[in-house]
């Protein structure tokens, strides 16, 4: 059944990575189920022993998984409702990469020779471009200064920076690629985004960064964050980052606490 619904899945053109999450994640119920068959009480006992567990954003996104597949298999009576979760005020300083740490990655990165890891971060974080987006980095998107990314269905022009443009033709010319992507193993596939995670987490002990906030994500992140600072304009922003809500992007340019506090003080409003 597992299976029909992934096929179902990439029938709607769902990403390889969330059809793969999708299965984890029913994969995971169909191992507390341990052989009883799906009644709604055990679906509530999932989700508790889930929030026992995880963080609240983590079982609802399980519980999304779930819930399409009892959809499709026509069980919507034994579907369950997420929990609710309050939006934040504030990112969380800790778990958030500043620009300076950001430099002191891609410095690492290059001074431990590994010049197309220095490379993918600064593409990643210079055009707001996920990591699965990678591979749309082509010779051809260099040449031309655009990208056209495709992902979840809809479809984007991503455009890269004249700086990043000349470093990434001078990369092509040395690893003799004239067309396809930018970044690939040697035998010529697009790079796994499993590889780059672990190639960035190398990076965090020369860097003098916490391995908390060294993902690919949270370049993307950065990116965010220095484009609103700039143009304080959200709809654009979420163009850019191919977000279908304007809340999702919200979220991406959230204020620490810190900063917060700094410019409620400069209003002034203490006269004693």
């Amino acid at each position: 059944m597992i299976r029909r619904y992934a096929d179902h899945l990439r029938e709607q053109e769902r990403s390889a990575a969330t059809i793969q999450k999708y299965a984890h994640d029913l994969t995971a119920l169909l191992e507390y189920l341990q052989g009883e068959a799906l009644t709604k009480a055990l679906m509530i006992g999932w989700k508790e022993a889930l929030s026992a567990d995880h963080a609240p954003a983590t079982v609802n996104s399980m519980l999304v998984a779930v819930n399409g597949f009892l959809r499709f298999m026509g069980w919507h009576a034994l579907t369950v409702r997420l929990l609710k979760i309050q939006r934040p005020l504030f990112r969380e300083e800790q778990r958030e990469l500043s620009k300076d740490e950001y430099a002191r990655l891609v410095d690492a990165a290059q001074r431990a020779g590994d010049e197309r890891l220095a490379l993918i971060l600064q593409t990643i974080c210079a055009t707001g471009i996920r990591v699965s987006e990678l591979r749309f980095i082509s010779a051809e998107a260099v040449r031309s200064g655009r990208a056209e990314v495709c992902n979840k269905g809809k479809r984007r022009t991503v455009f890269l920076p004249d700086r990043l443009r000349r470093l990434l033709k001078t990369y092509l010319k040395k690893q003799k690629i004239t067309a396809g992507a930018v970044f690939v193993t040697r035998t010529g596939r697009p790079l796994d985004r499993s590889n780059i995670w672990r190639a960035m987490k190398a990076l965090c002990k020369s860097a003098e960064v916490e391995p908390s906030k060294v993902f690919p994500h949270n370049l993307r992140h950065l990116f965010a964050r220095a484009y609103y600072a700039l143009e304080k304009d959200l709809a654009r922003l979420a163009d850019i980052l191919g977000h279908s809500s304007i809340n999702t992007t919200r979220i991406y340019t959230m204020e620490s606490g810190t900063v917060h506090a700094r410019q409620i003080g400069r209003m002034g409003l203490v006269i004693t």
